[in-house]
């Protein structure tokens, strides 16, 4: 089939410019050109076979800059033919980065022998595309260095089981890069975030105490002091904690689980953790603790409140928080939470002004870091 066939949607300028440009300029401005029309996806079987010819007189092309035009403009098309993928993969790292981190036409096969056969960038590549099944995710812990293994480790689009988990720890627990990539991915299993606790660099561990939830006895451990160069707010962590029940066990066990603790949770609207916190002290199941604080009225909180051994002087802070958490409605995503929690403290405070000291400048003071987190985020939209 001949280039002819496309001149229906192509000038002869276009053609012209593609096959005698005078220079690499031209020619990778009117290949972009060729390609954008080219990728439309109603060409008819004749039509997509000489487009399929174009592509590849292009990736065929002397010039860098030529073939750097073809990659950057199809890397995402499904309409790359499969052999011209493989043949700019094997280009040069500005034309087969594109392609290798962005094609949608390679099968996990051709990931896996881009990772074994090709060079630190390319395995990068494929470590950083939207989506990484486990076979290639394998592959990379494998064979890929740890720069490409950190990208893979951060990428919430590679598939991690605990199989992958594990091995990627065993061959790269000294590698501080990628033990502190696997922190910023948007959840972590509880029982990797144990292993690699002690791997991760001093930043790397204070984001994750910050954004993931601990085991209860090493939250507990760092929170007493225990590691100097990390601190947990046992606050934050009753927010992410999966299992309550166990961590709300193990800080009563270890003398934790006080007075202030509960409060300053459930100012910042971590109901869970509250009511966990009362059926625990009060001895009752959590399912019975949720119908007498939410569900039986001022005296139900009551009853349940005199089991716990609470001080009295918190119960009136206490009513004025779930009274408020009932008439607020959260919004959605992050800020949806910051807001949801000025509010409620706001109320409560209004409501009532006998909470301690100590515990109204704790809940200001975070008041103040949910403002300046927010702020970047709202300036960026």
């Amino acid at each position: 089939m001949s280039i002819s066939a496309m001149r229906s949607r192509l000038t002869d300028e276009d053609i012209r410019r593609l096959v005698k440009g005078e220079n690499a300029e031209d020619r990778a401005l009117a290949a972009r050109k060729i390609c954008q029309r080219i990728d439309a996806p109603d060409l008819t079987a004749e039509e997509r076979q000489a487009a399929d010819a174009i592509i590849m007189m292009i990736a065929q092309d002397a010039a860098t800059l030529v073939r750097r035009s073809l990659a950057v403009t199809l890397r995402q098309s499904e309409h790359l033919p499969k052999d011209v993928a493989m043949k700019l993969a094997m280009d040069i790292d500005s034309i087969a980065v594109p392609v290798i981190a962005g094609s949608p036409v390679f099968t996990d096969e051709e990931l896996i022998q881009i990772v074994r056969t090709q060079p630190a960038s390319k395995q990068s590549a494929v470590a950083a595309r939207e989506v990484v099944s486990k076979p290639v995710v394998m592959s990379l812990i494998d064979h890929a260095d740890e720069t490409a293994m950190g990208i893979a480790a951060a990428n919430d689009g590679a598939e991690f089981d605990t199989e992958a988990y594990e091995r990627t720890i065993n061959r790269f627990a000294d590698s501080r890069n990628v033990m502190d990539s696997f922190v910023s991915r948007s959840a972590l299993p509880i029982e990797i975030t144990e292993k690699i606790i002690a791997r991760v660099s001093d930043d790397a561990l204070q984001r994750l105490v910050r954004r993931h939830a601990l085991p209860p006895q090493i939250a507990v451990d760092l929170a007493e002091g225990a590691r100097e160069r990390a601190t947990v707010d046992l606050v934050d962590q009753a927010g992410v904690a999966p299992d309550l029940p166990r961590f709300v066990e193990q800080l009563q066990t270890s003398g934790r689980l006080t007075p202030s603790l509960i409060l300053r949770a459930l100012m910042r609207g971590h109901i869970g953790f509250f009511e966990h916190s009362l059926a625990r002290l009060a001895s009752v199941p959590h399912s019975k603790a949720w119908l007498l604080i939410h569900d039986a009225g001022p005296l139900g909180m009551k009853a349940i409140f005199e089991r716990t051994g609470l001080p009295p002087r918190i119960l009136p802070a206490i009513r004025a928080a779930i009274e408020t958490y009932h008439s607020i409605e959260m919004g959605s995503g992050e800020e949806g939470r910051i807001v949801f929690r000025r509010r409620l403290v706001e109320r409560s405070l209004t409501q009532f002004q006998g909470v301690p000291e100590e515990d109204l400048e704790y809940i200001l003071s975070r008041l103040d870091q949910d403002e300046a987190e927010i702020q970047p985020a709202a300036l960026a939209g």
